[in-house]
């Protein structure tokens, strides 16, 4: 007899040696939640990431040993809390998120059992069900699941918490939740934390909507780059849409106090006369009053036709009169 158990004790010390080992070898070190894991599922799952992660199984005592032990025990002591179930470890080298999608992808849904602890709060909600009326209402009334009847089915009226997060689930949920078709457990390995560089990332911030997560950055960086040019902080990314902005600005102030020099007043001048070209083609009381005298100049053609070659008339001084009514 005490042979046997000088065998045991030596087991269990090497095991704690063995995942001392491993925590001072892996930089990332995962914990895993494997209850109610069918044997084949945790077999299919260490040959398909054999290259990738060593998983590491012990009872939650010798884990804690293991932890104690480590030289990283003091920044691993808020894993213990996190040992949840039949605990297991993963050691990688995997980025934690990574590996934590990688885990979710391959589990599978199932219906939660009678006596099991509900991963999150386990809701039934509002709306109309395929079940006819009958002894399922006095069900829903035990339940705490406010029902009526609506076109010959029952409806639930109100969302209904039948468990929450970390409690046990009765065998009256249990039966109701499965016949609602509502499956919230997961068959494979559930992280429930991932030890990285002195810092323990729960499962909730490791479980992330990538498409959410790329919009709110793309949202983020748009409102940084408005930020930036509204309030004139150059940037590498704004300093070409800054000196655009100053350089209207400059324009903006120039003709307002009309310090525009004269090359900058020809072609403005330039401008005005096409524009006053094409205001002819408007109604009548749309024309501006300027886009009268147009028709008139375009009678003036053939008096310039006894210029030398084709050069084109200079625009004259004159013209950027109009340019009063443009900007005020």
């Amino acid at each position: 007899m005490a042979h046997a158990q000088t065998v045991v004790n030596e087991e269990k010390r090497s095991a704690v040696s063995g995942i001392v080992k491993l925590i001072e070898e892996y930089p990332i070190i995962g914990v895993v939640d494997m209850q109610s894991l069918p044997g084949k599922n945790l077999s299919a799952m260490r040959k398909k990431m054999r290259e990738q992660v060593v998983i590491a199984m012990a009872k939650k005592r010798l884990l804690k040993i293991a932890f104690a032990q480590s030289k990283k025990a003091q920044e691993l002591a808020p894993l213990e809390k996190h040992l949840e179930g039949m605990p297991a470890l993963l050691f990688t080298r995997e980025n934690p998120f990574t590996l934590f999608k990688t885990l979710k992808k391959n589990q599978s849904k199932a219906p939660i059992k009678g006596g099991q602890i509900a991963p999150t709060d386990l809701i039934v909600p509002a709306g109309p069900t395929s079940f006819p009326p009958g002894p399922i209402i006095g069900e829903l009334g035990q339940l705490g699941i406010k029902g009526g009847v609506e076109n010959g089915k029952v409806v639930i009226k109100k969302d209904a918490v039948l468990a929450e997060e970390g409690s046990v689930v009765s065998d009256k949920a249990a039966a109701f939740l499965t016949r609602m078709g509502i499956e919230p457990m997961r068959i494979g390995l559930r992280v429930t934390a991932v030890y990285e560089n002195g810092q323990v990332l729960t499962s909730k911030v490791l479980d992330i909507d990538e498409e959410k997560f790329m919009r709110d950055l793309q949202d983020a960086a748009l409102a940084g780059r408005g930020l930036s040019i509204a309030t004139g902080f150059p940037t590498k990314d704004t300093i070409e849409a800054l000196v655009q902005k100053a350089h209207y600005n400059a324009a903006g102030l120039a003709l307002e106090a009309n310090l525009v020099a004269d090359d900058a007043r020809i072609a403005l001048a330039q401008e005005y006369l096409r524009a006053m070209g094409v205001a002819k083609y408007l109604p009548e009381d749309m024309r501006p009053e300027e886009a009268a005298p147009a028709e008139a100049a375009g009678g003036d053609k053939h008096q310039g036709a006894g210029k030398k070659g084709n050069e084109p008339e200079e625009p004259q001084p004159d013209a950027a009169a109009g340019l009063g009514s443009l900007f005020g």
